[in-house]
Parts: C-alpha cells; structure tokens; sequence
C-alpha cells in the first residue's frame, strides 16, 4: 500500500502549487481529498500521476492540476452554494466541497452518479448533493450560485447555465467545437443581463452532452 498523503503532499507541491496555483482554500483541500478513493479498484497506484484517468463509460477523473485551476478560477472565500456539471467519480466535487457550504452536482450517466454517491457519503460529504440528469440544464430549484464548474466541453455556454448564476458569480467552461481541443473559458454575471467572458487556457475534455450540450451521437 502506498503512502498515500505523501504522494499526495508531494502532488500539491509540484503539479498545483509548482504551477502557480495560490488559493490556499484550493491547496488545502487538494491536500485533504484522497483522490485514490475516487478510482476504480486496483488503480490507487495511479491516483496522484499527473494525467487524468479513466474511470469507465468513456469517462475519466480529470488531471489534479486541472481540477485545482478550475477551482480557483471560482474565486471562491468559504461558504458559497455551487453547481459541478460532470460529476464523474465525485472527486471535483469533494474538493469544491471542502471550500463551499453546498456543491450539487449533476452527472448524466447513472452508474457514475451512484458510484459518486456512495463514494463521497462514504467519505462524510454531507454537503455534496448529486443528481442523474442533464446537466445542461443546470439544477434550478437551488439556483442562484455562487460558481458553477463544468467538467465537459460544450459547442457554447448553455444560456441556462449562466442565468442560474449570482451576480457576481462566475461559471468555468471548456468550449470548443471538437473533442480534441477546447478553451476554458471563465463567465462572470455583472448584472442582470450583462455577462463577462475570459480565455483562461486550452483544454481536452470530455464532450458536455445534453439539451444546450452536444448531442449522443456527437
């Protein structure tokens, strides 16, 4: 068995920190979340490399530096509400979940969602709620949010999405028009009807499928 809290000190160390991640809420949950606990049996060994893995159903537990970034790009002080699309294993949302009050997330492949589920109960997550649906079209019975995080790359931001936000609030995206290639993009509500969009960097992500997403077939 490894150790796995130095493998996972020595992650933060040199793929979060080593690439200039600052967040400290950011670095400290990356330092508290066993990223080995949200892999496939017999893949622990694999947990703290610095690449994403897949998890099944063509589906993969994205790169630790990315999951960070992507956090941090939220801005997030403590205590927000915040909406994950994409799911996965769970681990992007026990992160968030050290530093919100409440992460609901949204996965739209049932296996996973119960495998997140029992995954993060298991770990004591009380304040990660998880959904089986279409993420595109957000989560609005407990919308506004503070920050939504979309782990899957769409054709555009869904307009759905960026109208369950705060003001304030801000909502990190990977879009592109292929599978292979996609930017991450931050949006910012200013006001009402006024939204704020950044390139942040490039990207490859699995396709964001759904209503305001891509299709099956894509």
């Amino acid at each position: 068995m490894s150790d796995y809290s130095k493998l996972r000190e020595r992650m933060v160390k040199r793929q979060i920190a080593g690439r200039g991640v600052r967040s400290a809420l950011v670095l400290d949950a990356m330092r508290k979340v066993p990223r080995e606990r949200f892999l496939p049996r017999g893949q622990g060994v694999f947990a703290y490399d610095d690449s994403p893995l897949p998890i099944g159903d063509g589906q993969t537990i994205s790169q630790p530096y990315i999951v960070a970034y992507m956090a941090e790009c939220l801005a997030l002080e403590g205590g927000e509400k915040v909406l994950e699309i994409g799911t996965g294993s769970g681990y992007a949302a026990a992160v968030l979940a050290e530093i919100a009050a409440e992460v609901y997330t949204i996965e739209r492949i049932e296996g996973l969602a119960t495998m997140a589920r029992k995954v993060l109960d298991g770990l004591g997550y009380t304040n990660v709620h998880v959904r089986c649906g279409d993420g595109t079209l957000g989560w609005p019975e407990e919308a506004p949010y503070d920050g939504i995080v979309v782990s899957a790359g769409g054709p555009d931001v869904p307009d759905t999405l960026k109208h369950q936000l705060k003001t304030g609030g801000r909502l990190v995206i990977p879009i592109g028009t292929s599978k292979a290639y996609q930017e991450l993009i931050r949006v910012t509500r200013v006001a009402e009807d006024d939204f704020q969009t950044e390139d942040l960097l490039s990207v490859r992500f699995v396709p964001l499928v759904g209503e305001e997403g891509w299709s099956q077939e894509y």
